[in-house]
């Protein structure tokens, strides 16, 4: 090969008022100038190849002239227009009972997960796979997965109808479910889950009877700190109760069930004064600080216990915080079990939620900070506003303030 080439100066000199110095100059400089200008153009080349970048990726044109980042997602649309119908499952858009229950579902669903029976040599379940739709006939003879059969069976007949897989249907149901609740998170949706699964095992899913051991034992189990067991029950700031007091049917387990805000946080802390029902008979009930409003027993333990108390309080006076770490808990909890490398991104389907009114709880009417059970030992509890008036009213599921 040959080597490169080298340029030196010669030995002779020229005076330079001999005509044959200037011209011996100009050959030389145009001889460098050849070559520096064989080697810019190559550089020059490679420098806009490398400043002009990587092409825009082309966005899939889908119904209705909607875009999204893959072609694969474009049915996700046309499910989204049909359970988002007035007749569809959320009944024209709205955060009602079937969203609350389509929210559950994705955790009954994926928590279906557990690399301690897997490590035992028996099977762990598949997490977040749609097995509790697949196999209703042996998932929902759980116990804790009784009064789930209603939800299950409405949400089957759109995944048929759009022949999608089970377990991406309740995904997607739950995020578009929840995104109808005002100040609710938008959560992150990735399609693409197999339709084959097997029935999870039973006792995976924590009671709301369990203690606070029991809880974060099966959870850390299914890779969860105590940190974001809370995270996840910012879900319970829209949720109500239907089968643990038969009573009361429809009770919300605070004071805006139809609103993804801190109340819950709040409402959990405030003392005991009475059961919302006609008696203490209730499954794993304890005694609420409003008239009609549920208080589950894991719910208050959970509030209280030094593990979790202050990741508890911190949502009082940050419904942005509780939303962005239910956000980040919930993008865990539904790839459970799942290769992520085989689904795609299709979380640009998700509805924009309507933002929070507040930031900040308040103390429902008629309570004072003296009712709160500061539980956690870092940090003092914020001061608070109440709502006006002379106590809060609890508007039940089916649209009547109790």
């Amino acid at each position: 090969m040959e080597g490169p080439q080298q340029y030196t100066a010669s030995s002779r000199t020229v005076p330079s008022s001999d005509p044959s110095c200037r011209g011996h100059f100009l050959l030389v400089e145009a001889s460098i100038f050849a070559m520096l200008f064989k080697t810019f153009i190559p550089l020059l080349t490679l420098a806009l190849t490398v400043y002009a970048g990587p092409p825009l990726s082309k966005r899939a044109t889908c119904s209705n002239g909607r875009t999204a980042s893959d072609s694969k997602c474009c049915v996700w649309y046309d499910v989204l227009d049909d359970i988002q119908a007035s007749d569809g499952l959320f009944q024209g858009g709205q955060c009602g009972e079937d969203a609350h229950q389509s929210l559950r579902l994705t955790f009954h669903d994926a928590i279906g997960f557990s690399p301690a029976l897997t490590n035992q040599g028996s099977f762990g379940g598949g997490g977040a796979d749609g097995s509790i739709m697949a196999h209703s006939d042996v998932e929902l003879t759980y116990a804790e997965n009784f009064g789930m059969d209603d939800i299950v069976e409405l949400q089957r007949t759109f995944a048929l109808r759009h022949n999608v897989s089970f377990g991406d249907f309740i995904q997607f149901a739950g995020a578009v479910g929840v995104s109808n609740c005002d100040g609710g998170p938008r959560l992150q949706f990735l399609a693409g889950r197999s339709n084959v699964s097997q029935a999870s095992p039973d006792n995976l899913v924590p009671s709301p009877a369990d203690t606070v051991d029991a809880i974060l034992d099966r959870m850390s189990d299914a890779g969860f700190s105590a940190a974001e067991v809370v995270d996840l029950l910012a879900s319970h700031s829209v949720a109500a109760q239907e089968h643990l007091d038969t009573t009361i049917v429809g009770s919300p387990l605070d004071s805006t069930p139809s609103v993804f805000d801190a109340q819950f946080f709040v409402e959990t802390l405030l003392n005991g004064t009475a059961f919302p029902g006609d008696s203490s008979s209730g499954f794993a009930e304890e005694k609420s600080p409003l008239v009609g409003e549920f208080r589950m027993t894991s719910d208050a333990e959970l509030a209280r216990d030094s593990r979790t108390a202050c990741e508890w309080q911190s949502f009082v006076t940050n419904q942005a915080l509780m939303v962005s770490k239910f956000e980040a808990v919930m993008a865990k909890l539904a790839v459970l079990g799942q290769d992520t490398s085989t689904l795609i991104d299709c979380s640009d389907v998700i509805p924009n939620p309507k933002a929070a009114a507040s930031n900040v709880a308040k103390l429902p009417a008629g309570k004072t900070l003296a009712d709160i059970d500061a539980s956690c030992a870092e940090t003092p509890f914020p001061s608070l506003s109440a709502d006006s008036g002379m106590c809060a009213q609890i508007l039940r599921g089916d649209g009547i303030y109790y």
